[in-house]
């Protein structure tokens, strides 16, 4: 599964953090920062190859490192648990 993150920008110009102190890739859906889907492929090699079509896109290539290949097993239950709306104020 490929997934991309697009970063919220900062009202006050301050740089975003794309990555934690790990290394890692970090995102915060709450602060605004966009996750999506862009595919799930048979071999890391087809979701490389997305990567690299994406990176020409645009968006895509505004953040060329902002991209999540994860594993995933077919006929296995993702979200197991119900869920709970809260209202919004």
């Amino acid at each position: 599964m490929v997934w991309h993150v697009r970063h919220a920008k900062f009202l006050d110009g301050s740089p975003t953090e794309h990555f934690g102190e790990d290394g890692e890739l970090s995102w915060d859906e709450q602060s605004g920062d966009d996750t999506k889907i862009l595919g799930i492929y048979a071999t890391k090699v087809e979701a490389e190859g997305r990567i690299e079509r994406a990176r020409q896109q645009p968006g895509f290539k505004d953040e060329p490192d902002c991209f999540i290949i994860d594993s995933f097993t077919l006929g296995e239950d993702q979200w197991t648990d119900g869920f709970v709306t809260i209202p919004y104020e």
